[in-house]
């Protein structure tokens, strides 16, 4: 039977992996890794091709057992950071005194991308009732050409409300042979002088996206990979290359979203903070819910409409250097021993290990504005050939057991021999640089849990990248939180990317939407992921109405093809289920069989509730705790609360059930009625419905979502109060 692989190829700052995937196991089929190609005429999408073609061979994959190949790309990031990017030509539209309005806000000048880095800018305004009309337009184009705009953008006030104005400068540019982009083509949300701006940054990185899709696409055909080629998104998903070419701002940060990608569909977390650790910095993001939290972003401190997972990066990682004055370390990073070029002592085989005795410790200035005090080891030589590392501390510490585990005993000896040079002891100085490092995390961990009042006591450090080891184990233990490290982590945002959901975004100011609204929003989500690839019955749409912005943001998911169950997996019974629920409610084993209850089932799902009381303030009060699990078949948490209400019945009644949950749960405060938040649990899918704002909407939401299923079948209704 031929294998059914997907390919996903991650580009990192130093080396590009590709991974192959089963898409029935999920087992990893083979991997490779070439050096990012940051240097070549071709760019990064270089290395994407030598990757893939190394997997090919090296895994002896056929291209007729590809069913997907996807990529990150630094592509875009990269053009922004440095400032290469195309000159654009903006036709500004309107007209009456909004048009006045139209025409300051539609001149973007230069946008800063970096620091020191600009987008540059040529800007014309056209009054869409006193002159235009094709030979006006062409006009203006070539105008804005000949002042040296490679690509245009047309933004009309309201543009997104009736577009046709900006469509017929984006036509008549085409035309002409000139690349161009309307503003509503990019976001459908109101405000002009944003829209603008984004459709401007997207605009100026078309030039040398669509070159590297383009040899990408052709190097991938010319293979014999016939499959759809993705691209992945900076929110976690991925899209087709065609939307690339359309959209390519929506590549930003699509290096760390990869990682998070593989957090959820390969690790399988429903809670937690995920840690990709590199060697020289770490990326850390937020699951909640089964789902990546997202923000708004930002270029040069100003925003855009465009959404990108929340990603924090600090500067310590795997390879980050110690620092000592007067023999005591005084930090850890940011500089990296990959940069400074030096070699990680861990990394060291039994046979080309230095003599003990020919060692010296010497102060270094990696790069010119660095400190003087980072400190490397010298072989018979006063140049420093190797770096004291995290991930050496975690290999003394025994912390290490995967990826980063040394392949001999030397780095205990260099370590012991560093210790003395100091007068502490190995164990002391590998202590003293994994607490530098977890406290440097543990402020950016905290930071987030407070910023999205999480729940610590359902939140897992997971941790990926090849120096996860070196970092994540001992955060866990300072903060006394549970930690997974993935399988695989080396390569796990590769991972990612072959796994990845064909996903898309779309957001629009709507006041006071209808179930009407909504409804139409959700079904051009769901055709627009359909067109990329989605197989309808994978397609599930999550809807979020804020009342305060007026905005109504649709966010569709689906695959490219139907999950196949693995024939060698065994399916877990009730009771080995019931198990697992109570270890993840924290619960001994004596607890099991009369504090944790089968709640209902629905499909491959079973909710569990336990219940335990919990002595406070020296067992002078006690308080109940009901948290719920929800667990699929394969044993994996799907969905995790502190606390909540459970409710069975089934889907022909649960309009009328969800109806009265919701009267009975909501508050009533200053700002009127809260509703709690809401999932429905029915045919193995968990449909949240946490982001709507009045009852009417959730009881529509619902129907949509299960029109489709039979109204016999079990539902299960879960209600918590919202944080």
């Amino acid at each position: 039977m031929s294998r059914k692989i997907k390919i996903g190829i991650d580009v990192g700052g130093t080396f590009t992996h590709a991974v192959a995937v089963d898409a029935a196991t999920f087992h990893i089929a083979g991997k490779a890794v070439v050096p990012t190609t940051h240097d070549a005429p071709e760019g990064v999408a270089l290395g994407v091709v030598q990757s893939m073609h190394k997997l090919l061979d090296e895994a002896h994959i056929a291209p007729d057992e590809v069913i997907l190949i996807a990529h990150s790309t630094t592509q875009a990031t990269n053009a922004l950071l440095e400032g290469d990017v195309a000159p654009v030509g903006i036709i500004g539209m309107g007209t009456g005194l909004e048009g006045l309005r139209a025409k300051s806000e539609t001149n973007t000048n230069r946008i800063e991308l970096a620091p020191g880095k600009f987008a540059k800018t040529f800007h014309r305004y056209l009054d869409v009732e006193k002159d235009f009309n094709d030979e006006i337009i062409s006009r203006t184009i070539k105008t804005l050409v000949n002042e040296g705009a490679h690509v245009i953008v047309a933004s009309e006030t309201f543009g997104v409300d009736h577009p046709q104005n900006e469509q017929r400068v984006v036509l008549v540019a085409q035309q002409m042979g000139i690349l161009a982009t309307s503003a509503s083509e990019i976001s459908q949300l109101y405000g002009l002088r944003i829209r603008t701006r984004t459709a401007v940054i997207n605009a100026s990185m078309m030039p040398k996206m669509l070159e590297t899709a383009t040899m990408t696409e052709r190097s991938i055909r010319e293979s014999g990979i016939k499959a759809p080629l993705m691209v992945m998104r900076s929110d976690g998903g991925i899209m087709d290359i065609n939307e690339m070419r359309r959209r390519p701002i929506l590549t930003m940060l699509s290096g760390p979203a990869a990682g998070v990608a593989a957090a959820l569909m390969y690790i399988k977390i429903s809670d937690g903070i995920f840690l990709e650790v590199g060697g020289t910095s770490t990326d850390i993001s937020i699951i909640k819910n089964g789902k990546p939290i997202i923000r708004t972003a930002e270029i040069g401190g100003n925003k855009l409409f465009v959404r990108t997972l929340d990603v924090r990066t600090i500067g310590v990682a795997g390879g980050s250097m110690v620092r000592l004055h007067n023999k005591k370390i005084v930090d850890v990073g940011p500089r990296s021993a990959h940069i400074a070029g030096l070699r990680y002592a861990s990394f060291f085989r039994q046979n080309e290990e230095p003599d003990i005795h020919a060692l010296s410790m010497k102060h270094l200035q990696p790069k010119k504005d660095d400190p003087a005090d980072y400190v490397g080891i010298c072989v018979n030589s006063e140049t420093p050939t190797i770096a004291l590392t995290p991930t050496g501390a975690a290999n003394v510490l025994g912390i290490a057991q995967g990826y980063s585990k040394s392949a001999s005993d030397f780095v205990v000896k260099i370590f012991r021999w560093a210790a003395e040079q100091i007068h502490t002891t190995a164990e002391k100085f590998a202590t003293e640089i994994q607490e530098i490092c977890a406290a440097k995390t543990q402020e950016v961990v905290e930071d987030i849990i407070a910023e999205y009042k999480l729940d610590r006591s359902l939140l897992t450090l997971a941790g990926g990248g090849g120096g996860a080891e070196a970092i994540v184990p001992f955060t866990a233990k300072l903060m006394n939180m549970r930690h997974t490290i993935a399988e695989n982590a080396e390569v796990i945002s590769a991972i990612g990317i072959a796994l990845g959901i064909i996903r898309d975004t779309i957001e629009r100011t709507i006041i006071d939407p209808t179930e009407q609204d909504l409804l139409l929003i959700r079904k051009e989500a769901m055709e627009r992921v359909q067109r990329m690839g989605a197989i309808p019955e994978t397609i599930e749409v999550t809807i979020e109405v804020d009342r305060q912005t007026k905005r109504v943001t649709a966010v569709a998911t689906g695959s490219s093809e139907m999950r196949m169950r693995d024939i060698h997996s065994q399916l877990k019974p009730a009771e080995e289920l019931r198990t697992i629920a109570a270890a993840s409610f924290g619960f001994s084993t004596s607890l099991v069989k009369n504090a944790v209850s089968l709640k209902g089932k629905a499909g491959v799902l079973h909710v569990f509730q336990g219940s335990k009381e919990e002595v406070r303030f020296f067992g002078l009060s006690k308080k109940k705790l009901m948290p719920i699990r929800v667990i699929d078949e394969d044993g994996v948490v799907r969905l995790q609360l502190a606390t909540g209400e459970i409710r069975t019945t089934s889907l022909g009644m649960a309009g009328t059930e969800l109806r009265t949950l919701l009267e009975e749960f909501t508050t009533f405060g200053d700002a009127g009625g809260l509703l709690p938040d809401v999932f429905l649990i029915a045919a193995g899918r968990v449909i949240d419905l946490t982001g709507l704002a009045q009852k009417e909407q959730i009881i529509s939401l619902a129907q949509a979502e299960t029109e489709k299923m039979a109204k016999n079948e079990s539902a299960i209704i879960i209600t918590a109060k919202k944080k």
